[in-house]
């Protein structure tokens, strides 16, 4: 039977490896000390926790610089045994065995991770036989407001502690802690009921130590990183009486979507499509072209609106895309529509009685629909299953949405030219990825044409403001207004018109959705075996697939009324040749945004990331983009589904 000293050789060898790996990386090879990082730490604001148990993961460093050499950074010993410290580890080992550790140890909480005032043999001891938790008595460092997103983070969860005490839930990721509370039926406000709050805490304790084992130690992230993408898949009822070996399986299904999350979330955006599937062999390129599609074998296709065609400018224009789907494979291609806006249960029996069918592919319209696309995606695993949203990142579902802003330049470049006060109303929509970047374009291509001309900026999501009583008060004339018809009660105020003395409109263009072709292509890919083309390419491995088509593919465009001048189409199809071509695109050379410069002239083009997230107007825009809370709530949901990258929020500290 191995004694204490052997014990204390064992662990020391565990802190020598340690030691040696940290330096070998050129890191500070012991404890780090708090006092050591904050020079201020007696002027900071400290606030009393009080005495509970607290994950011994957490535990990271010392408060002072005394004892922390005698440590490795994993607090494992690396003094010799027969040392004053070796001896009275050992004397702590002895104790934990005959009587177990009971006293606190004092810890000093900052930014969510522990270092101990008092006690760090007691913590050496309990991490060495890799108990999971330890009672501390706790006092808080609060750390100075910033727009740090650690500091972020750290704000959201001190919300989160306050209506559950748990500490052993950390993220990486801003608005994880309110997504958990949503995943839970719960918000941050109030204090979850003590039930949920212990069954929670046994539910994590258990996945984390599945995950771990399971391979999660090699990722960059928390576990409680992985528990979100895991709840994003499976209902949190459903871990309760999970058993490890189910919980396992659902793991290794869900394996490619933690891959994801652990190297950042990365996209890949596919700018044009990819119909072929190419070998280094002509014979085999020949035959792999062969569809497995036929007549007899057609490839079935559910459509899932999330509201009905006849009343959505959005979804109505989709069930056209559909209709010209079906008539681009005439035989081969056979599709359904439903609507499921409603619950998750109609959305899960839509998909149910379509598996059941043999379908091969689902498209969802909305972004509010991922969540349940992403259930279902792993219930069903044949199904290629398509969101229609941009900046999502998911492997079990697919994204796809295009270059409106292509559209959007050359819209506003007409308006310049039919402007005759240089003031022209802009109509947008949500303040969802991308759509900054329309309206940035509209003004840019403005501009391009009429250096005065300013674009009066409102939207049609807010909960106080209607968007035609914003047009009339402001007295403007040029509108940009909703890009679609109505479907039913059709009027004339959408894309570019004019509204003329007496009230009516002369429409001079709009912006074109071609999803008959969008879907076309993406069908086409299928047929050809070319669907996992860009999946499958090295760099590609560990990111998610967004289809971002524009002009090049045929899938937006603009339609042009014969009320514009000949000569001023001759300008729109000008610039158009030099879009598809790649030479023009608004976010090239100087930008500058209303709050000042926002690339010199020789700066690079900006990424499509740098564009899809765009989170600033254009200086000849007049107008705001709105908070959350201004936005009804139809709109929030549709704001909450693209994960709030754009709108600002209020203050995370508001309630701590």
């Amino acid at each position: 039977m191995a004694t204490a000293w052997d014990e204390y050789v064992k662990a020391r060898k565990l802190g020598t490896k340690e030691y040696q790996k940290a330096m070998s990386e050129g890191r500070y090879p012991y404890l780090p000390a708090l006092d050591h990082m904050l020079e201020k730490r007696t002027t900071m604001k400290e606030e009393s926790i009080g005495t509970r148990e607290i994950p011994l993961s957490q535990v990271v460093g010392t408060v002072t610089m005394g004892r922390q050499e005698s440590f490795a950074r994993n607090f494992m010993p690396i003094l010799p045994p027969e040392t004053e410290f070796g001896t009275k580890w050992i004397g702590v080992y002895n104790y934990q065995l005959e009587s177990g550790i009971s006293d606190a140890v004092k810890v000093i909480e900052f930014m969510g991770k522990f270092y101990v005032l008092e006690g760090n043999k007691r913590v050496s001891v309990l991490k060495y036989i890799e108990q999971p938790t330890i009672l501390a008595t706790v006092t808080r460092i609060l750390p100075e407001l910033s727009d740090d997103p650690e500091v972020v983070i750290y704000y959201e969860f001190l919300k989160f502690f306050k209506c559950t005490r748990l500490y052993n839930i950390t993220f990486t990721e801003q608005g994880s802690y309110e997504k958990l509370a949503e995943y839970l039926g719960k918000d941050l406000e109030e204090p979850w009921d003590e039930d949920l709050v212990m069954e929670l805490r046994s539910v994590f304790y258990n996945f984390a130590k599945i995950y771990l084992g399971n391979g999660g130690k090699s990722f960059n992230i928390t576990p409680g990183d992985a528990f979100l993408v895991y709840l994003g898949m499976y209902k949190f009822d459903t871990l309760i009486n999970a058993t490890d070996d189910e919980i396992r399986k659902n793991l290794n299904l869900i394996w490619k979507e933690i891959r994801i999350r652990a190297f950042g979330n990365q996209i890949t955006f596919s700018e044009e499509p990819v119909l072929e599937k190419k070998t280094t062999i002509p014979i085999i390129d020949t035959i792999m072209k062969k569809t497995p599609y036929s007549e007899q074998h057609p490839l079935k296709i559910l459509f899932l609106y999330d509201g009905d065609a006849t009343k959505s400018r959005w979804i109505n224009w989709h069930e056209k895309g559909r209709l010209d789907l079906e008539a681009a494979f005439p035989g081969i291609v056979k599709t359904l529509a439903c609507d499921c806006n409603a619950t998750e249960e109609d959305f899960d029996e839509a998909v149910k009685a379509a598996a059941e069918d043999g379908a091969d592919m689902i498209f969802t319209t909305s972004p509010i629909q991922m969540e349940h696309a992403l259930r279902a995606a792993v219930k069903h695993p044949n199904i290629k299953f398509l969101n229609c949203s941009v900046h999502l990142s998911h492997d079990a579902v697919r994204t796809y949405y295009g270059r409106m802003y292509e559209a959007k330049l050359l819209l506003g470049v007409l308006a310049a030219t039919l402007s005759k006060d240089h003031r022209i109303g802009y109509v947008s929509t949500y303040p969802i990825c991308g759509n900054v970047a329309n309206i940035n374009a509209f003004a840019i291509g403005a501009s391009m044409v009429d250096p005065e001309a300013k674009i009066y900026l409102t939207w049609s999501c807010l909960k106080d403001e209607y968007w035609r009583e914003y047009i009339r008060d402001n007295n403007l004339r040029l509108v940009s207004g909703p890009d679609l018809i109505r479907p039913t009660n059709s009027d004339n105020e959408y894309g570019l018109y004019y509204i003329n003395d007496d009230g009516s409109i002369t429409n001079y263009a709009f912006p074109l959705w071609n999803w008959g072709k969008y879907y076309e292509l993406i069908v086409q890919s299928v047929l050809n075996d070319a669907w996992d083309v860009e999946a499958h390419e090295g760099e590609n491995k560990d990111k998610a697939i967004n289809y971002w088509w524009g002009m090049s593919s045929g899938v937006i465009d603009i339609y042009k009324c014969s009320t514009i001048p000949y000569s001023t189409d001759k300008l729109i199809s000008a610039i158009k040749k030099t879009i598809t071509a790649d030479v023009c695109t608004p976010f090239d050379g100087e930008l500058r945004s209303t709050e000042g410069l926002i690339k010199d002239a020789s700066s690079p083009r900006l990424t499509n990331e740098e564009i899809i997230k765009m989170n600033w107007l254009n200086d000849n825009i007049i107008g705001s983009i709105p908070s959350f809370e201004e936005l009804t709530e139809s709109a929030q949901k549709t704001v909450k589904a693209n994960g709030l990258p754009i709108v600002p929020m209020a203050s995370v500290t508001e309630g701590i």
